[in-house]
């Protein structure tokens, strides 16, 4: 193995959170940060790359402006860089384009080079009792090397989660993570399946009814959810992907946070009214041409199996929730927008006796995201994006990011090294002392029915029934 290099934190993982990390450690001088990730270079959802797409958060919820706007790693400081601020001003649009927040992710990467290295796998993480450190091992180019970390602080990402009903080995089974890749056979074929009625789903709808226009496939969007729903990103809504939220949620039972996460699907499976407005306006139009392919949206659909057939198609079977009415249609391409789920990480077999989990098996996370241990272990193992359970709809949310990693940096370095806001909602969330139910003062409650009926004779603005009922008394 080469020489040890050390540093006060190895984030793995170089998603927009990592670089986060890495970017608001650049502007202080005691912390060290390597950000590694095992992919030879940096790409951004790349199947999903569509040339229109926006995001659906502002250019504030970049890597550092929610909690430094003044950093010189912001999105503005970007777009001044190249130039193209006021052209982004007179756009009048608070939501960039996917493609541009990409560029500007590049644009950081180049300017944090040092801290950043690519094509860099980690093998295995162990702790050091003795030295008080952890020890990485890290493969790169075929060569093995160990790292010295104070801390790591694990971003690894999701991956695709495809439901064990629509798992097939068939090359015609594909999921939206990569469609952009299979964009030509789709727009080739003569039938197309979507199934899974979020974002990711209408967009890939939205691009099979363009090319249905055009005389292109038939189509069919089939969902498990009742309605083809929007995304609830009303304001008062979004104030539960607010820092206030975020700890007001943590500070709840297990039980109780899993069962109010039940509630927030429309937050991951709903879909934005720009684009649910444009898939009506494309179903609207095609009511004028004669001779296209079929379009078929249908809710309430639980897919009971793929079959791969001989001719190299796929036969969907289903069942309609509310009749209990089996389906079954076949398809040329089936495409599943059956969302994400959190990686594995193989790489902390060696420590993982010494990490906390909960009933379910899912890592215990404290409030600055540092996941619970043992005492010599504590607060020196963080996650990025792996705590929805514990943090709420906001943890996998861009708006998030740069707060979540203030709260690291300031752990690693033991004082306030970024101001963390304060003033985050309006909404009253948790339940305080100043929230006690207002107590009726003694003096205007009569202690019998005989006092009650003097009170009640005596009462000069009051039928009797009328206050009988407001002392909840009335028989």
């Amino acid at each position: 193995m080469s020489d040890q290099q050390t540093v006060d934190v190895l984030a793995i993982g170089c998603g927009p959170f990592n670089l986060s990390l890495a970017a608001m450690a650049s502007t202080v001088d005691d912390i060290d940060v390597l950000a590694v990730d095992s992919v030879p270079e940096f790409r951004w959802h790349p199947g999903m790359m569509f040339d229109d797409a926006t995001l659906q958060v502002s250019f504030l919820s970049d890597l550092v402006s929610l909690v430094d706007p003044t950093h010189p790693l912001s999105f503005l400081a970007y777009l001044a860089d190249v130039d193209r601020l006021y052209p982004f001003l007179v756009r009048e649009d608070f939501f960039p384009t996917r493609r541009e927040y990409e560029a500007y992710l590049l644009w950081a990467i180049d300017k944090l080079s040092s801290s950043i290295r690519f094509g860099t796998t980690v093998d295995e993480v162990h702790w050091d009792d003795h030295a008080e450190h952890f020890r990485v091992t890290l493969t790169s180019g075929g060569v093995q090397s160990e790292l010295i970390a104070k801390h790591v602080v694990i971003g690894v990402g999701t991956e695709p989660a495809v439901p064990a009903a629509l798992a097939s080995n068939s090359l015609a089974v594909v999921h939206s993570s990569s469609y952009l890749q299979h964009q030509p056979t789709a727009l080739e074929a003569g039938a197309v399946t979507v199934i899974g009625s979020g974002q990711s789903g209408a967009e890939i709808v939205v691009d099979l009814l363009e090319a249905n226009l055009r005389g292109g496939p038939a189509v069919r969007w089939w969902t498990r959810t009742p309605w083809f729903a929007p995304l609830d990103f009303t304001k008062l809504s979004l104030e539960m992907t607010t820092p206030a939220y975020m700890d007001y949620f943590h500070s709840l039972p297990e039980g109780t946070r899993d069962r109010v996460r039940g509630g927030h699907w429309q937050f991951h499976k709903g879909i934005s009214t720009d684009t649910l407005d444009r898939l009506h306006d494309l179903l609207y139009r095609r009511q004028l041409f004669d001779g296209l392919a079929p379009v078929q949206l249908r809710n309430g659909v639980e897919i009971e199996g793929l079959d791969a057939l001989d001719d190299g198609r796929v036969r969907v079977r289903a069942r309609h929730r509310d009749t209990e009415t089996a389906l079954a249609h076949t398809a040329d391409l089936v495409i599943t927008a059956t969302g994400y789920r959190y990686r594995e990480q193989p790489f902390l077999v060696a420590i993982q006796d010494r990490l906390r989990r909960d009933s379910l098996g899912r890592l215990v996370i404290a409030n600055n995201h540092a996941v619970s241990s043992d005492p010599a272990l504590a607060d020196r193992l963080f996650v990025a994006n792996a705590e929805e359970h514990a943090h709420g709809v906001s943890a996998p949310n861009l708006d998030i990011g740069a707060v979540r990693n203030a709260r690291i940096l300031n752990t690693v370095a033991g004082r306030e090294v970024y101001r963390l806001p304060k003033h985050t909602a309006f909404t009253s969330f948790g339940v305080t002392g100043t929230d006690a139910e207002d107590v009726v003062p003694e003096a205007a409650v009569p202690e019998d029915k005989t006092s009650i009926d003097d009170f009640l004779a005596n009462s000069p603005t009051a039928s009797s029934n009328t206050q009988l009922t407001a002392l909840g008394l009335e028989e």
